[in-house]
């Protein structure tokens, strides 16, 4: 596929449901008694995968657009699988249903496409081990993995990492554990989880990012509203900035502050974003956003993205790379290693396609550096199969002196399979 530059970007946007929430909102539902209904699910590959997986769990799933209806009897009567589980290319899927598998009576393998299975399980396995279950996995840290379901039982465990994939799992295992289950992150990830647990009748406590949950617990079925998915909002919002002229509309955008970090730093930087209509959707807030060019937020933009800042902004990172091209001052992304264990090494993947498209750009263990004064040039890009890579650069396409060529674009329906048609609306061509 080849991305064109543009000359104007000017349009309105329904964004795909938010594929965080998705997951977890069918999880819940999964292990809640009666019939959960979901709006604006996820049209994602990652999220179907989820899907596909509880139904081999034995869930009664009815499926209609972005409409599912989830018929459970509770957590306790999942069925063994009869095949391996396939949860694709989404870490998500694998390590929030591992928590499950690790509570039911049976024995279960789960596995991924190649990326995923060199994805680093060991975050999980080591509480989930710890709560009881027994897990075997290719050098006891990759999938497959073979996990022994057992009674489990609460602990107490301190996050070694910033991570909302681990934290949610360890919440879930602790609702189907005996006694008391204490999470503890240093780091604030984002909380969907958290917020989405009341809606089922779960109990959740605790301060000082100390979150607790008591098992064994009786999860009963919801009504639940997903709102549209900022990550994939993000390359829209990034695609303003960077084109003169440009003005974008997005509706029923998710934004949760535990989520939307970047948002929070453009405005701050003086972007020309509007926020109406704000509302909740099951506690999460929502609002429709206008987005405008303006040259202050590319002479005002942070030099550096570092610390705490880096978990709730952790997806966005290739699209800020490209918007760091354009920055005044440049851009420096530091303590950000875990991108290197993503669907591709973000930061090798990054790097690489920068210096593709004619960018200076150092590369670190943990991070990157643009200087400033570029300009992207035409060229071929490396996807690596990584949706978010193929999205951000074909936002650089929209700006670049020459086309820009994506060697796999098909990868994005991992997250937004509607993404080149929705950016080919906006756009007027030069």
């Amino acid at each position: 596929m080849h991305i064109q530059p543009v000359s104007s970007l000017r349009g309105e946007i329904h964004l795909p449901g938010d594929k965080s929430i998705s997951h977890r909102y069918a999880i819940l539902g999964a292990m809640a008694n009666g019939t959960t209904r979901i709006s604006h699910f996820s049209d994602s590959q990652d999220c179907q995968a989820t899907l596909h997986c509880l139904r081999a769990l034995g869930l009664r799933i009815r499926q209609s657009g972005n409409e599912i209806e989830i018929r459970s009897e509770g957590w306790k009567k999942f069925q063994q699988p009869r095949e391996l589980l396939n949860a694709g290319n989404s870490g998500t899927t694998i390590r929030l249903l591992s928590a499950l598998l690790s509570a039911a009576p049976f024995v279960s393998t789960i596995q991924g496409d190649d990326s995923l299975n060199h994805r680093p399980m060991k975050r999980i396995m080591t509480p989930l081990m710890q709560m009881g279950a027994e897990i075997g996995a290719t050098n006891d840290e990759f999938p497959p993995l073979r996990i022994t379901g057992s009674q489990l039982r609460g602990i107490h465990y301190r996050l070694p990492v910033p991570s909302a994939q681990v934290k949610s799992c360890i919440l879930l295992a602790g609702l189907m554990a005996q006694g008391e289950t204490t999470v503890v992150e240093e780091t604030p990830s984002r909380d969907h989880t958290e917020r989405a647990l009341p809606f089922f009748d779960v109990v959740l406590t605790g301060a000082n990012r100390r979150l607790k949950v008591r098992g064994p617990a009786f999860l009963r079925a919801a009504q639940m509203q997903i709102p549209g998915d900022f990550s994939s909002a993000v390359y829209f919002i990034i695609a303003a900035l960077i084109v003169p002229g440009a003005e974008i509309w997005l509706r029923r955008v998710g934004v949760n502050p535990s989520r939307a970090g970047l948002l929070t730093l453009l405005e701050n930087a003086g972007a020309r974003v509007e926020k109406t209509n704000l509302r909740e959707f099951n506690s999460e807030p929502v609002c429709d956003l206008k987005v405008c060019f303006s040259h202050e937020p590319l002479s005002r933009f942070p030099l550096e993205i570092s610390g705490e800042q880096l978990p709730n902004m952790i997806d966005e990172i290739p699209a800020l790379a490209v918007l760091a091209t354009r920055l005044e001052r440049g851009l420096s992304v530091r303590g950000a290693e875990e991108l290197r264990k993503k669907e591709s090494d973000r930061i090798h993947s990054i790097v690489v396609n920068l210096r593709n498209l004619g960018v200076r750009v150092e590369e670190f263990p943990d991070g990157f550096c643009v200087p400033p004064g570029q300009q992207l040039q035409g060229g071929r890009v490396q996807t690596f199969g990584d949706h978010r890579i193929a999205m951000a650069f074909a936002v650089a396409g929209l700006i670049a002196t020459e086309p820009v060529e994506l060697d796999h674009p098909s990868c994005v329906s991992v997250s937004f399979p509607e993404f080149f048609k929705v950016l080919q609306s906006l756009s007027s061509r030069t």
